[in-house]
């Protein structure tokens, strides 16, 4: 019998608070400065009324909660992080985080070896963490702009906006490639501008955080080396699905697997690796872009030799704790398909599940197949502003309840173009209209879809009687 069990936050505290209070014993008591002494009965009243105003918030961490890209960290990190902050460690330098940088490279070995870039399919990579996708997304472009100063930056129109906001940051033209019925780049349509001969690098997305779809990375990779481009691959919300590629469609699988091939990738681990905010990660698979990161620092980097990670990031300072948290996390779901896999795989179920419920359902019907762990859905109208009308009414009215019956959900907005081009025909009485959109990122959503699927079509159909 498996020992396993749910893991409570508290009972790893007494661990954590009480090692660390040895820890610190080792080098001798000191007083603590009279300046930084407070009331106790004042931080509990401070602390209490910042617990009461977190209740002003949607409930993140429930299963009912199907909305945005949000589920907690697991215990295990949030005990990790908590216990490496009482040290604060800085990530920027071996001299002021020894213990946590050496995590940090154990854990991008970890994560270099999920994408394939490994010394046996030829890669030397480089990489290191980040506070967040967008930073991590800032640093590939980056790289792109200095080898190749001018040039532009190529991604999905469906693409996070961090890649036009980054693009205005470097000084780089940035051109949104249309998608397909899938929500997925157009091939031909990237090599119209590859043809340009103006481009440094296009962007795949493996996953985008609309609709979840996955580009075509398999077949971007050659057409853009075609054209002297390089590749970077934005999995930030996706990356993790590697692990459980062979459960997945096989052509989606197929473009994760080519990974391996891209010059440079961005993960989150703070969303499907179950970390806290913020902790993504950028790998490069060839060391030789170590030379547009060189600087000094006649303060910095003294006690090692080694490389530090602040002669390798554009960020200064960062959290060592974030390192800690995803080692500790990693030591108990390892990334494979049993580890954190197993923790991935439910969501995609979800999700298939749902779609399939949606498809025979009278008051609702899917935008697209799920390729990871978002849905789309809207409701049978007959017209762009119904649709807009009725699914605005959705999402109000399946939250507007008592807590336990609340259901959670997300819109997301599209023109009658892209819906024709999935096989609905609506009376085009508007230029854009909102449809319903769903996140199934937690193993939880997994048994909850049926109920979750009832609750959505009995919120449709009193949406669409009183809008009518």
């Amino acid at each position: 019998m498996s020992a396993k069990r749910a893991i409570d936050l508290t009972e790893l505290l007494p661990t954590v608070m009480t090692g660390i209070g040895d820890l610190k014993a080792t080098y001798g008591d000191w007083p603590v400065h009279e300046s930084t002494h407070a009331d106790p009965e004042q931080v509990q009243s401070v602390l209490a009324e910042l617990v009461e105003r977190l209740d002003d918030n949607y409930p993140y961490f429930h299963p009912q909660y199907a909305g945005q890209m949000l589920k907690p960290p697991h215990p295990v990190a949030v005990a990790a992080y908590l216990a490496t902050m009482q040290l604060n460690p800085n990530n920027h330098s071996i001299d002021a985080s020894r213990a946590t940088t050496a995590m940090e490279h154990e854990v991008l070995d970890q994560l270099a070896a999920m994408f394939g870039y490994t010394p046996e399919n030829g890669i030397d990579y480089m990489g290191h963490l980040t506070t967040s996708g967008t930073t991590a997304n800032l640093e590939a472009l980056w790289v792109s702009r200095e080898i190749r100063p001018g040039s532009s930056i190529l991604h999905s129109a469906d693409a996070h906006y961090t890649h036009s906001r980054m693009g205005e940051v470097l000084g780089m033209p940035t051109t949104g490639i249309p998608t397909d019925a899938r929500g997925r780049m157009d091939l031909d349509a990237l090599e119209r501008e590859l043809q340009t001969g103006t481009v440094g690098v296009v962007v795949a997305t493996l996953g985008t955080t609309g609709l979840g779809a996955v580009d075509p990375l398999a077949d971007i990779v050659p057409l853009a080396r075609r054209y002297g481009a390089r590749v970077h691959v934005d999995t930030a919300y996706g990356g993790f699905f590697s692990i459980i590629a062979d459960h997945l469609d096989p052509e989606t699988a197929r473009h994760f697997r080519a990974i391996r091939d891209a010059d440079s990738v961005v993960v989150d681990p703070h969303k499907h690796g179950l970390q806290p905010y913020g902790c993504g990660a950028v790998l490069f698979n060839d060391q030789s872009i170590l030379r547009y990161y060189h600087h000094e620092s006649p303060y910095t980097y003294f006690a090692s030799t080694e490389r530090h990670f602040g002669e390798i990031q554009l960020e200064c300072s960062r959290a060592g704790a974030a390192a800690a948290a995803l080692w500790a996390t990693l030591k108990v779901f390892p990334l494979t398909e049993q580890g954190l896999g197993g923790i991935v795989l439910p969501g995609y179920r979800a999700a298939q599940t749902w779609h399939g419920l949606l498809a025979d359902c009278d008051i609702l019907q899917p935008y697209q197949r799920p390729e990871l762990d978002i849905i789309t859905y809207l409701p049978r109208v007959r017209s762009m502003s119904e649709l807009d009308r009725v699914s605005h009414a959705i999402f109000e009215m399946a939250a507007d309840t008592t807590r336990p019956q609340q259901t959670h959900l997300a819109t997301y907005v599209v023109g009658p173009e892209p819906l024709a081009a999935r096989g609905i025909e609506l009376e085009r009485d508007a230029d854009h209209a909102r449809i319903m959109r769903s996140v199934l990122m937690k193993p939880e959503h997994e048994p909850l879809v049926p109920e979750l699927h009832h609750h959505v079509a009995m919120w449709s159909r009193r949406a669409y009687a009183a809008t009518h």
